[in-house]
């Protein structure tokens, strides 16, 4: 195990009105899938419209990750948020085509910048 694996898989957090954005970092596997499906139901216990998952910094996704990410669709949908993935890799974005979860998820190429408040 990696100083890296034991590392929250969420990283940041910050809000732009009623969308949570949260910062993913490191490899999303096994070790980490549980502690990544929590944080993000956590955060739709707060009832935002939409939960950001930001890509950016995660470098590998295995099947238990993406398993983590259909239920915490699943959870989002029940509650009428939007769960959008965003920031991917080529080759995170790859897995997702290659599972066809490309289809299922709302996957964006860059997370929103709206950090203006007014």
């Amino acid at each position: 195990m990696t100083a890296d694996s034991a590392a929250s898989p969420i990283t940041d957090v910050h809000w732009q009105g009623r969308t949570c954005i949260a910062r993913a970092a490191g490899d999303i596997t096994v070790e980490r899938s549980t502690a990544f499906q929590e944080q993000l139901v956590a955060l739709l216990d707060d009832a935002p419209e939409q939960l950001v998952v930001d890509f950016g910094k995660v470098a590998f996704i295995d099947s238990s990750g993406m398993a983590s990410l259909v239920k915490v669709l699943s959870r989002a949908r029940k509650q009428e948020a939007e769960l959008v993935l965003a920031g991917m890799s080529d080759r995170i974005r790859g897995v997702f085509e290659i599972a066809r979860l490309d289809r299922v998820f709302h996957i964006e190429s860059d997370v929103p910048d709206n950090e203006q408040e007014g």
